[in-house]
């Protein structure tokens, strides 16, 4: 009776085991005296000091954050227009196309979403001599343009989720339209913008294959750096920068869950108050 479940607590160790494992040994290595990285020399913290120290590092990394704090925002506002257009707008002319178009980027290879990337570009520099060049501009319009969709998918689903009534309440107690949106809707949605948005930040932040096709001389990103690094062989100064990444993304993930958990309960407390002066 308990073989199924054992069975699945073990392909579940199994794949934590697989994902984890090789995180806790880059963070291990980070540490490594030894300039190679799979030989263990003595433990130091030498090459987080020459981490700091790397100007092309760290350029690239401050481009990278950059590009993706202005890409997750307006993807977060293009994503969360398109998810209300979605979710509360059943029918108007054209929603299967622009459904399709909103969701296309989610199936397709990235690598043919970067080829196009590029050929717009290209033309656009043929017919009205803008962009001059691939850059930071090229990358950031490329990284709004598919991250958005992860935006307007999680906005949709909540969205879906939620009860109407709410919000046909509050038209018949002489709200406007706008008004409900500021002052119900979007307070409601707010986790899931917050998620989209660090969703977006995070694919950003990672992005090799559209990067690489919409990057230009002078302007490469911190994932494109460390490809470029790694096809020479993984050094320690990478370990110790993929160390200092996990970290970070960390931080970000306990405080998005705090923000997130502190909402839902102001949200839950709200609405039981709200039952409690009706009754």
């Amino acid at each position: 009776m308990n073989r199924r479940p054992m069975f699945l607590i073990t392909c579940l160790c199994f794949g934590l085991a697989f994902f984890y494992i090789p995180i806790l040994s880059m963070i291990v290595y980070s540490f490594n005296r030894s300039r190679l990285a799979t030989v263990w020399g003595g433990f130091s913290t030498q090459w987080y000091g020459k981490l700091f120290q790397n100007d092309q590092i760290i350029k690239a990394a401050l481009l990278s954050l950059e590009i993706g704090l202005i890409s997750a925002t307006f993807a977060t506002i293009l994503g969360t227009m398109a998810g209300l257009a979605l979710a509360r707008f059943k029918k108007f002319r054209g929603r299967t196309l622009f459904s399709g178009l909103v969701s296309a980027p989610l199936i397709m290879p990235e690598v043919i979403t970067g080829i196009s990337s590029l050929m717009l570009f290209i033309l656009m520099a043929s017919w009205i001599g803008w962009p001059a060049q691939r850059g930071f501009t090229t990358i950031t319009i490329a990284h709004i343009t598919f991250s958005m969709t992860y935006v307007a998918t999680i906005v949709q689903s909540r969205l879906s989720s939620m009860d109407a009534s709410v919000e046909e309440a509050a038209l018949d107690l002489g709200s406007r339209p706008w008004q409900v949106l500021k002052d119900v809707t979007l307070p409601i949605i707010s986790p899931a913008i917050l998620s989209g948005w660090l969703l977006a930040f995070t694919i950003s932040l990672d992005d090799v294959v559209i990067t690489n096709f919409t990057s230009g001389p002078g302007s490469t990103t911190l994932p494109l750096l460390i490809w470029s690094k790694v096809k020479l062989g993984v050094t320690p100064d990478i370990n110790a920068l993929g160390s200092l990444i996990v970290l970070i993304v960390g931080i970000g993930v306990a405080i998005a869950g705090l923000v997130l958990n502190r909402a839902e309960k102001r949200r839950d407390r709200d609405i039981q108050m709200a039952i409690a002066a009706n009754t």
